[in-house]
């Protein structure tokens, strides 16, 4: 049995992982899902950082976009925390923000949904939170998944990154060849900076739920990783 924290990312929630977590905990293992306030990086990755603490023993950290950034903070000088898995996820090093390293990627159409207001939040714009998010899920899921948006403020996307947790650490990195917010090719990028272990899925952003079972798969296979060969 592995402890697994599962941390969402922006214009989100937990619920994300319901089904991911049904088949974690089919496995037998111990899940938290994580609410992010999503006010700040640095009080995103605390709170993270003090739901890690109530489990005892090892825990694998799970993120989802936005909750790379916050699980590799979260990991970083830890050690309660033995592997990350990155799902469709940002892995930052030192001073990188968000927005740096979104600029390093290929533009996506699906950014263009993205609606900030002048006090800093920012939601998805429900219209086109499907197109954007979850072009292989049914339209009426999307439809709820946009209505249980959290908005997120500005300050998550440009705050600074400490020393990535990954340089220390195992990882898997599960990419979404189809999404239409986070370039694919900058997620092998991130895959290949952090030496992970890949699984790539025929998915747009929101693996979580269009592909629960093949996501909750590659947690399981990095909580049980096998023996290195001497």
């Amino acid at each position: 049995m592995a402890n697994v924290v599962l941390v969402h990312g922006a214009w989100s929630d937990g619920s994300i992982w319901q089904a991911v977590i049904a088949a974690l905990q089919d496995e037998g293992h111990r899940v938290l899902a994580i609410q992010l306030p999503l006010t700040s990086l640095e009080q995103d990755i605390a709170w993270t950082r003090r739901q890690i603490a109530t489990f005892d023993g090892p825990v694998t950290l799970v993120g989802h976009s936005y909750g790379g950034v916050v699980i590799s903070g979260a990991a970083h000088q830890n050690d309660r925390v033995t592997a990350l898995v990155f799902v469709a996820a940002y892995a930052p090093d030192e001073s990188e923000t968000i927005r740096m390293l979104s600029d390093r990627g290929a533009a996506t159409r699906g950014r263009d949904a993205i609606r900030f207001s002048d006090d800093g939040w920012s939601i998805v714009d429900p219209d086109l939170f499907g197109d954007a998010l979850g072009a292989d899920i049914p339209a009426a899921t999307t439809r709820v998944l946009a209505a249980l948006q959290k908005p997120t403020h500005g300050a998550c996307f440009s705050s600074p990154s400490a020393r990535g947790a990954w340089h220390d650490l195992p990882c898997t990195y599960v990419l979404s060849v189809d999404d239409q917010i986070l370039d694919p090719g900058l997620q092998r990028w991130f895959a290949e900076r952090t030496n992970a272990t890949v699984t790539e899925l025929r998915s747009s952003h929101l693996s979580p739920v269009s592909h629960p079972e093949d996501v909750a798969a590659a947690i399981v296979r990095c909580c049980t990783p096998e023996p290195r060969q001497s």
